[in-house]
């Protein structure tokens, strides 16, 4: 925001300012040295009158103006500031101060896939809206990489004249990197470099030899998410080989606005996600997607969970809001990014895969996929070998310099899949002189498998297969085996099948409230990718490519949030709840066979607990009959002693409505 001339300020309020600074000083004499950055969650009618705007408040009376990194006062009102814990719990004790939230790190949750979820050209839903066209999808993710053709603002019409954002221009960011496609781009960078500077368990800051201080995206993730929603369509695209055709995102017109809140190596800070909220917000979005959660098991009440309160804010403006599951399955009660006002998308599978096969020496075939395109092994026996059978934990991860290129060399290794990238993996058997790698998964991930682009010849394995190579390695003198490689096939089934990696309900803060919400294409998914880094990732890829191919509930939430732009084209008097709404009665619980939906991870018929409503159905949902609405009753969440929200809910088919009070009940009250 601009700053105000002191000398324009009134007289009583530079006296009150002395004041208040003579407190501040005072309060930074503190046993507890340590810096930390802290969220506040202020009263904003509580203002005194004297003090122009709530920065001159906050910086005045709460904190000095070096300690405030942002100031909110769109989708919440308070702050974010670097205090001492001292500091921040005396703070907290300010009748003003409705709730205080350390700043943590979050992590990234990380075709054919747009025609899967029933999209056709010059057909139904993506005729219906013109493919998305003048709706403004806003991704919060690494920033993108602007000269990928699926960013062409070809044929597309002017900015729509109620965007209010801006073009912040960076390292190798300048304002033509915004078009009327990308037609804005900020980053957030402060929560970091607060923590960059602390001595606290979250430190670490951004390392500006491999990231760039803009939008401009050095991970590739951002990238590949913002296309998946809204990538133009691209002719002749592939990974290396993989997956050739024609690449295109769910709404293809719908423009796109960047908010670059992760870091490469750094994760997302809250302080800085919801200062992206806030921005969107006033920029005019229409939809918000976030591929981005904790992670860690361990669920906030909403009330101190920053996406939650960003995304209340944000919906109860108009905005709609999708966001990632998670990665923690096939585990229960794994599911992150709870929020009844959040559409929580898990991971399918498409029909379509990448198969790999191996071959052992007794003439066993075992099924497997793979994203290599390099070199083949060209039907070549080569030895095999397992390092986990000297019991040593990491020489069986595979783990960096855990391998005797002695006993490696010239062999094809087993690594046990965990602890480490599967990518690095096969880096780490590679650096060690091995020519091969099967990647096998152990009973935690069961057989669910996801495509990588590995740096050396290599093979996924579910756990059975996994097993069974291990048992040929125990049982045999001298066992060989071979990697054969197939390409790209279509018409998979079953499919869709609830990917084994998709975080699983029940709802740990709300059982009786269902997530995920539903299930959206997850695996194996082909989107534009930066030039800053190969496919891999891995620092020593130094591999080039236009698309990667990725897996992730990262992935399914953007195919949601195309979706949503679609449903707003199409509907644009549709209010985020119904657009979930005609999403979720319409989702679908059946496979391509016409049979109940799968657990990749066990085989077994999956729950909602899996799926939610069901796999994205968007030739149903573009006409779903009725729509079930929900508002806020005011701008702000309105919660009574025992933590329960009240607003409205409403039904229409479009003849009739009825409306009746909502109640949505939580564990802590405000």
């Amino acid at each position: 925001m601009a700053a105000i001339p002191y000398s324009s300020l009134p007289l009583q309020f530079l006296f009150f300012l002395l004041l208040s600074g003579s407190f501040l000083q005072t309060r930074t004499l503190s046993t507890d040295q340590t810096v930390k950055t802290f969220i506040f969650r202020i009263d904003s009618q509580s203002k005194p009158s004297i003090f122009p705007t709530h920065y001159h408040w906050y910086s005045s009376e709460f904190a000095s103006p070096v300690q405030i990194l942002h100031t909110y006062d769109t989708v919440f009102h308070g702050f974010s500031a670097t205090l001492s814990p001292d500091q921040a719990a005396s703070l907290s004790r300010h009748p003003s101060v409705l709730a205080v939230i350390e700043d943590q790190r979050r992590q990234l949750h990380t075709t054919r896939s747009p025609q899967f979820l029933g999209l056709r050209n010059q057909q139904g839903l993506w005729s219906e809206s013109d493919y998305g066209s003048d709706v403004i999808i806003g991704v919060f993710d690494t920033g993108i990489w602007p000269e990928r053709r699926s960013f062409s603002d070809l044929n597309i019409g002017s900015i729509p004249s109620k965007w209010k954002g801006v073009c912040q221009v960076g390292v190798k960011f300048t304002a033509k990197n915004c078009n009327k496609k990308i037609i804005g781009a900020r980053f957030f960078s402060k929560g970091h470099e607060a923590a960059g500077g602390s001595a606290g368990p979250i430190g670490g800051g951004i390392n500006e030899t491999v990231e760039f201080m803009s939008p401009r995206d050095a991970d590739g993730h951002g990238t590949h998410t913002a296309s998946t929603a809204a990538g133009r369509h691209a002719f002749r695209a592939s990974m290396e080989g993989y997956a050739a055709g024609v690449a295109k995102g769910v709404a293809p017109k719908a423009r796109l606005a960047v908010y670059k809140v992760c870091w490469k190596n750094a994760g997302c800070f809250d302080s800085d996600i919801l200062a992206a909220f806030d921005a969107a917000v006033n920029d005019g979005v229409d939809v918000i997607s976030i591929s981005i959660g904790g992670g860690d098991g361990i669920s906030s009440p909403y009330y101190l969970d920053p996406i939650a309160i960003g995304s209340y804010g944000a919906a109860s403006r108009g905005v709609f809001v999708s966001s990632s599951a998670g990665n923690d399955g096939p585990n229960g009660m794994s599911v992150t990014n709870l929020a009844p006002w959040i559409v929580t998308v898990g991971a399918g599978t498409i029909d379509r895969n990448f198969p790999a096969e191996v071959r052992l020496g007794d003439g066993r075939r075992l099924s497997g996929v793979s994203l290599y395109a390099g070199a083949p092994l060209s039907e070549k026996m080569y030895p095999l070998i397992y390092p986990g059978k000297s019991g040593v934990l990491s020489a069986s991860l595979c783990m960096e310099n855990s391998l005797d290129p002695n006993l490696v060399r010239g062999k094809i290794v087993i690594c046990d899949r965990g602890s480490s990238p599967r990518v690095a993996k096969g880096l780490v058997v590679k650096k060690a002189g091995g020519v091969g790698m099967i990647l096998a998964n152990g009973i935690s991930n069961g057989e669910g498998l996801v495509g990588d682009a590995h740096l050396l010849p290599a093979c996924a394995l579910g756990s059975d297969e996994g097993d069974a190579v291990k048992a040929y390695i125990s049982s045999t003198a001298n066992p060989t085996a071979t990697i054969d490689f197939k390409g790209t096939i279509l018409g998979i089934k079953p499919a869709p099948v609830v990917a084994s990696f998709s975080a699983r309900g029940p709802n740990a803060l709300n059982p009786e409230i269902l997530k995920p919400d539903l299930i959206a294409p997850g695996v194996n998914i082909l989107a534009a990718w930066t030039e800053a880094v190969g496919p891999t990732g891995l620092d020593s890829d130094l591999r080039k490519t236009e698309f990667n191919i990725l897996s992730g509930t990262s992935m399914a939430c953007p195919h949601v949030s195309g979706a949503a732009a679609l449903l707003k084209s199409a509907h644009p008097d549709w209010s985020p709840a119904a657009i979930r709404s005609a999403m979720m009665t319409t989702a679908s619980i059946v496979d391509n066979s016409n049979q109940p939906m799968t657990d990749e991870a066990t085989g077994n018929a999956s729950t909602p607990y899996d799926f939610g409503a069901g796999h994205v159905n968007l030739d149903r949902a573009m006409d779903p009959g009725f729509v079930v609405t929900v508002t806020a009753d005011s701008k702000n969440l309105v919660l009574n002693d025992s933590g329960a929200a009240f607003g409205s809910i409403s039904w229409s088919d479009g003849k009739h409505e009825v409306r009746s009070p909502l109640v949505v009940t939580q564990l802590d009250p405000l």
